[in-house]
């Protein structure tokens, strides 16, 4: 018996993207509400992805694991053309940016945990003295009311 050549489908619904990828398909809407996939209609007026859609979703699944926000997805992803398929040039690219924005938050995390160290059971709740809340007092400096309490 003479075995049929497989056709690969170029074009997928949403239920079929979201169950080769793991994401519902409220979630594949709202990617394409940010700009961060692009589907076409057919003559239904349904959506159809391009097979390439399957690529994008895992580097945004990964981005959003690493705590990427999807305002930086979106820019990274925005500067590639449409119909590009994402090669290991485009990754390195992403993961250059990224690693960046990563290395900054790990930096801010270790400084926290370190003076988090120096202030567990001193139960200072000095919002002028505290070194975690208002180092230094530096929001005293800007005057009164609340501040962003994060260092640039």
């Amino acid at each position: 018996m003479e075995k049929k050549p497989t056709r690969i489908k170029t074009l997928l619904t949403p239920g079929e993207v979201a169950r080769r990828t793991g994401v519902a398909v409220s979630a594949l809407h709202f990617y394409e509400s940010k700009g961060l996939i692009r589907s076409q209609r057919n003559a239904g007026n349904q959506r159809r992805y391009k097979r390439d859609v399957l690529r994008y979703v895992a580097i945004i699944k990964i981005a959003q694991r690493l705590g990427i926000p999807l305002a930086t997805i979106g820019e990274s992803l925005g500067v590639v053309p449409e119909g590009h398929t994402l090669g290991q040039k485009d990754w390195k690219r992403l993961t250059t940016q990224w690693r960046q924005e990563l290395d900054k938050r790990i930096h801010s995390m270790e400084a926290l945990r370190d003076q988090l160290d120096g202030c567990i059971g001193c139960g200072c709740m000095s919002l002028r003295d505290c070194p975690l809340r208002n180092p230094g007092d530096k929001l005293g400096e800007e005057g009164t009311g609340a501040r962003l309490l994060e260092d640039e």
